[in-house]
């Protein structure tokens, strides 16, 4: 997901109902008609979700499910990233190492 509901009406989680209707109202007066309607679409998504507690619960549900999901992959790479024999600055790489020592002979 690249941008939430959240986004589109410029709002951190956790918004007041008041903030919502505000920050929307704000929006459609900047845009005054001129812009995508695609745009408009998703700004009045994002409003109809959050203005709505029902369906600003399962949302945010979603979100976390969503953000918990990303953090377990995340983890999942870092520790398989871990497990890898670690490398360090003064190791030279096997083709550069047989390279000096057939010059070296």
């Amino acid at each position: 997901m690249d941008y939430t509901h959240y986004d589109y009406l410029e709002l951190p989680p956790g918004a007041s109902t008041a903030r919502i209707e505000a920050a929307y109202q704000t929006i459609r007066q900047r845009m005054n008609g001129h812009t995508d309607p695609k745009l408009v679409k998703l700004l009045h998504d994002a409003y109809i979700v959050l203005s709505d507690p029902d369906l600003r619960h399962e949302y945010d549900a979603e979100l976390r499910r969503i953000a918990e999901e990303a953090d377990r992959e995340l983890k999942r790479l870092l520790d398989q990233e871990s497990t890898r024999v670690p490398r360090r600055v003064q190791d030279v790489p096997a083709p550069l190492l047989a390279v000096l020592n057939a010059w070296a002979a």
